[in-house]
Order: C-alpha cells, then structure tokens, then sequence
C-alpha cells in the first residue's frame, strides 16, 4: 500500500505523470483528424504520425520540470491552491520547453495537435491528483502507519509540546504519555513512569518517536536516555544540542510546529532519496525480470539437491534499526541457524566472522551458488518492495547488531543495499569491523554515481568470484 509523503509514493507520481504524457501524446495524434476544418484548423492527412523519439523526450522534460519544481514533494505543498498553482507554471514551462524542441527538429507537428496534447495532459495532471487527494481524505487506512510519540519530561516544555501536539490535529500522530523522575505519578497527567522504564515503554506502547523535553538541569541524563533506546526502530527528537548522540546526521525538522533536532535523521536528503528510490525500482525491477529464467533454473537445481524450501527468508536489521525479512536462495542445510554456534570464529581482535571458506553447513549446490553470488537473485524482490536498495552497507542480523560499537551502529543510516562499497574492495575477505568502516565511507561519499560505479564494479567481482563462500 502507497502511504502520502512516502518515497514509493513519489516515484509512483513521477511514472504515473510519465505515462500520463505518453497517453496525452498518443490520443492527442488519433483524435487530430477530427478536427480537420474545425475553426479554420488546418487539414492534415491521416493517420498522424507522432517521431517515436518523442514519446521518449516528452515525458523525460516533464519530470525534470516538475522535479525542479518539488512537485514530488508532497510535504510543500500540503494545500490543494499551492499544489495545482505549482503544477500549472511547471506545466507551461515544460510546454515552452516541449514547443522549442519541436521548433527545431520536428516542425511538421501542428499546432493544433500539440496544444490539444498540452490542453489534455494539463488535465489528467489535475485529475488523478485530485482523486489521490480525495482518496487519502476519505479513506484513512493510510493511517495504519501512524506516529506514537513518547515525551520525556512532563515539566513546562513537555506539556508545551503536548499542546502543540493536540493544536496541530494530525490524524496520524498521537501521544503516548510521558515519562518523568521529578513529576507525581497522576492519570490526569497521562504520566506513564520513570525514566528508568522508558525501554519497556517504548516498546509495550508501539513507540515510533521519543521526543525529549527536559529542562536544562537533567541534560546530563541525555546520554543514557539515547544509549536506552539504541538498537529500537524509533526516531527520537531533542531540542537542544549532543549532535554526537546522531545516528549519523543531526537535522533540525519540524515536529508538530516545534522545531527540533531530529537525531535519526538520514544521511542522504530528501532528493537523494527519491532519485535512490526511483533508481532502485527501475534498474531493480528489470533486473528482476531478466534474472526470472536464472531463478526458476536454480529452484529446480535446489529441489534436486536438497528438497524443499528453495527460498530462504531471515530477519536482518535494515534503516534505523528497522527489522525486515530477506530472501535468498538456501545454500546451507536445514537446521543451519541451530549448529551456528558450532562453527563460528574469531579473528585476532576477537570480533567473530559468520561466514568462512569451507563452512560445512554450506551444500554442493549451495557453494556454486555463492560463489557466483545467484543465492542474492531473490532480493531483488526487497529492492522492488522497498525493503532494500541495490547499494547499500549489507543488512546484518541481528544477533551480531547486538554486538556492535555505538560508532557501527552509524552504517544504519542509509538503506541496506544488495551490494556495497566493501563487496567491491574485499567481500568476504575483511571481518566485520573493517566492513563498517568501509560502509562509513559510502555514507560520507554517497551520490547516484557513486552508486552507479559500484554496480558496475559489482559485476567484474562476481564473475571473478572473489571473496564469495
């Protein structure tokens, strides 16, 4: 399900406004000879014939106008008036545009036929985003991902928080309660309890953010407040200061009409976000396809080998601590997880490495398989689905996330991706801590190219088969 303001959602948009430009261009050519002779409009023989190209070129100057306009940004331009005043300049400028390239290449188009195609496009723009608006008005399962927010401090800035709370009126964000150690335990007050317990309540009330609001004297507690709360998928919010406390990045947000610093924000912006996630489900998804034949191939070779099941699905630790299945063919026998302890090893330094040449659990199948990495095929399903991206610091599970250094914990920053920096520079070959200093890496230098570059790096190392076991 697409949930408003969500990056699915806004790449959603953007094919949907593609294809809406490709129709309009389409149904514009075959309506044209209609109007032959109408209003003195010039005849043109049929049937009209629009360049191929075109079709092509249309939708991508769409995007990019309405791209530099945030128009994928639901989050500015919550209002109806703002939206549709922002779409309609951002259309006439990519009209402008679409009538310049016209103007030098393909001249012979009529002008009546592309101000039909402007005229119809313009209102199937307006038209599905009014529908999408009266959906998301009427129809509150979107809300199924509501925030649950937790203060922390029921003194004067927690209940000012709480007011401005209950003032926004955001059907998708409630309170919890509050959690304090110098405020008498009242109903009235909504107050939940100590400090000491915010872990469990966090946990028993389904919390997704942890706003704290202490007063300037309890500051120093701050550290273990955060430390508390360290591997939950929560967002917490502070309003002042311990930038060292961020996962990775500290930004200052909006939350409720108070401006705080949010202290799980993302490493990579909005922007980036977006042009990762359209990027992810296009190449993921026809990656996805031409990879079909190869995974029903590798099915049947498993069932032969080693029976049933064929995919295998564990949890890993993804975004923000974010807990997903991943799916991968299985390449080791059934009871592996139970017999993971038996042949677990340490490096010098004692940090343990969970995969090694020779693991007897692996099968025959199994070990070509990994070698060539086709047991990753299936998660290009989590790559479509959002769960992963194509780059990315490597989901790990979640019994070794228990083991992780605060400054580790830094790699959950991004989206977990199916391949990554320290898969091109040493896969395998490099423990678990200096595979997170390489993650570090790609999070401080990440760009579209960058991941680009890796994918491509990616294939020659596969094909080598370096590092894979």
């Amino acid at each position: 399900m697409l949930r408003r303001f969500s990056v699915n959602f806004a790449v959603f948009s953007m094919f949907l406004d593609a294809f809406v430009v490709f129709f309009s261009l389409k149904l514009s050519a075959d309506f044209r000879p209609f109007l032959n002779g109408f209003l003195n409009i010039a005849f043109v023989p049929t049937p009209v014939l629009v360049p191929p190209v075109l079709y092509l070129v249309f939708p991508l100057i769409w995007l990019v106008v309405f791209s530099s306009f945030a128009i994928y940004d639901g989050k500015k331009y919550l209002r109806v008036v703002d939206e549709f005043s922002a779409l309609s300049l951002a259309t006439l400028i990519a009209s402008i545009s679409s009538a310049g390239i016209l103007y030098f290449s393909f001249r012979d188009v009529s002008r009546a036929h592309f101000l039909f195609f402007i005229s119809l496009a313009y209102l199937l723009f307006l038209a599905w985003r009014v529908v999408v608006r009266l959906h998301f008005r009427f129809n509150k399962s979107w809300l199924n991902g509501r925030q649950r927010a937790l203060i922390v401090g029921a003194g004067p800035l927690g209940k000012k928080v709480e007011k401005q709370i209950e003032k926004s009126n955001l059907e998708n964000l409630s309170l919890v309660g509050f959690v304090d150690d110098f405020q008498k335990f009242t109903a009235e007050e909504n107050l939940l309890g100590n400090q000491a317990s915010i872990r469990t309540l966090a946990i028993e009330h389904q919390v997704s953010d942890v706003i704290i609001a202490l007063p300037h004297s309890a500051y120093q507690q701050l550290g273990e407040i955060v430390q508390s709360l360290d591997d939950l998928p929560l967002r917490i919010w502070i309003a002042l200061g311990f930038f060292d406390l961020a996962l990775y990045r500290t930004r200052i947000e909006d939350f409720a009409g108070i401006p705080m610093l949010d202290l799980r924000a993302s490493a990579i912006d909005d922007y980036q976000r977006l042009m990762k996630r359209g990027f992810d489900f296009v190449i993921g998804g026809a990656l996805l396809l031409l990879s079909s034949p190869v995974m029903a191939i590798v099915s049947l070779l498993l069932i032969i080998d080693d029976g049933f099941p064929v995919l295998f699905r564990q949890k890993r630790v993804g975004e923000n601590g974010k807990l997903f299945g991943m799916y991968k063919f299985r390449t080791m026998i059934k009871n592996a997880e139970q017999v993971q302890s038996q042949v677990a090893t340490h490096d010098e330094q004692g940090n343990e490495i969970h995969k090694r040449e020779g693991d007897p659990r692996v099968t025959h199948i199994g070990r070509i398989l990994r070698r060539y990495s086709l047991d990753e095929l299936p998660q290009f399903f989590n790559v479509v689905r959002g769960d992963m991206s194509l780059v990315g610091p490597r989901p790990e599970m979640p019994y070794l996330v228990e083991k992780y250094q605060p400054w580790q914990r830094k790699r959950f920053a991004v989206p977990p991706g199916l391949t990554g920096w320290w898969q091109v520079s040493g896969r395998s070959d490099k423990p678990m801590h200096l595979n997170t200093e390489d993650d570090l890496y790609y999070i401080s230098n990440y760009s579209l190219w960058l991941d680009i570059q890796i994918l491509m790096r990616t294939i020659w190392v596969v094909l080598i088969g370096k590092g894979a076991y």
